[in-house]
């Protein structure tokens, strides 16, 4: 069996694949669509043959200016293989190898989608049970599982007890907050952050991340008890498709007082001024008190996302 990056003259073979299983996957219209905007590529599509049959196709996605893909958005081996998994594994292997060659300074998470209550859905367990053994096969094996939150207009924007003043402020004052909001943290990729990089590392990866998305940076907040001291931050922040709820915390020593609410009233209502129809958020099953605080702002949790990394070194 070969293992390879496609070329542009697979794509009617690369289009052609079909997942009918109850997970994410890429329909052939958006893959078009985006590899024209530079967000698929064929370098970044990897496909497994045996002869001239493609069983095999990941593909890797990015922003349209990405030097390396960001994250594999769909893994699909046709049902006839009898071992799925292991060839979901060499496919993966081969293309996370090359890309690390290629000078990834960080190699691609794999994130797929699942209904909520999946674990009770015979085929969706299915689904995601051979590729979560190709993903930690190949090396993808620290596993977060994460809850989708969304919030549309008809849901109101959630009322603020106006206890905290939010303001901008320099580039400097933000990375301190971060710094701040670091400790304790209950999310699981600041916590392994933490353990690997330090404070000051955690605190410059996160800013420097959503100083690279593609929402304002004219939207940041931080948020200010009525004497002046700081309570915490509030990102809006984008993606190509929709805005979202990027980043917000509460510091330490001001934890347990509701502050997280009026922080995200303020993200939604930023959002909402700009027109927003659709404002997702993410949060790790075990954040227990964030995704109450999306429940008590009226979000939506309409899906489960499980996401697989490589161990940060």
């Amino acid at each position: 069996m070969l293992f390879r990056p496609t070329t542009e003259a697979d794509l009617d073979r690369v289009i052609a694949c079909t997942v009918d299983e109850p997970i994410s996957w890429i329909p052939a219209d958006r893959y078009l669509a985006e590899l024209a905007e530079g967000m698929y590529r064929p370098q970044w599509t990897w496909i497994a043959e045996d002869g001239e049959r493609v069983v095999a196709r990941a593909l890797w996605w990015g922003q349209s200016g990405s030097e390396h893909p960001i994250a594999l958005d769909c893994l699909y081996v046709d049902a006839s293989v009898p071992d799925r998994a292991a060839v979901a594994a060499e496919l993966l292997a081969a293309g996370l190898r090359e890309f690390g060659e290629q000078g990834a300074r960080r190699l691609p998470l794999y994130n797929l989608t699942l209904p909520n209550g999946w674990r009770a859905d015979v085929a969706a367990s299915a689904a995601l049970a051979w590729r979560r053994e190709a993903a930690l096969a190949a090396g993808l094996t620290d596993q977060v599982e994460r809850l989708r939150f969304e919030w549309t207009p008809d849901l109101g924007v959630p009322a603020s007890r106006g206890r905290l003043i939010f303001a901008d402020a320099s580039d400097e004052e933000f990375l301190e907050v971060f710094r701040r909001i670091a400790e304790g943290s209950l999310d699981a990729e600041t916590r392994k952050n933490l353990a690997t990089k330090g404070a000051e590392a955690t605190a410059r990866h996160e800013m420097d991340f959503y100083l690279g998305c593609l929402g304002e940076r004219e939207w940041w907040r931080i948020a200010y008890t009525p004497e002046g001291a700081v309570a915490g931050l509030a990102i809006p922040s984008a993606t190509p498709y929709n805005v979202n709820v990027g980043y917000l915390g509460v510091v330490p020593e001001l934890r347990g007082h509701g502050h997280v609410d009026d922080i995200l009233a303020e993200i939604t209502r930023i959002h909402a001024e700009n027109g927003a129809e659709l404002i997702t958020a993410t949060t790790d099953t075990t954040n227990a008190p964030m995704a109450a605080a999306f429940e008590r702002a009226g979000y939506r949790n309409t899906e489960i996302r499980m996401l697989f990394s490589a161990p940060s070194d």
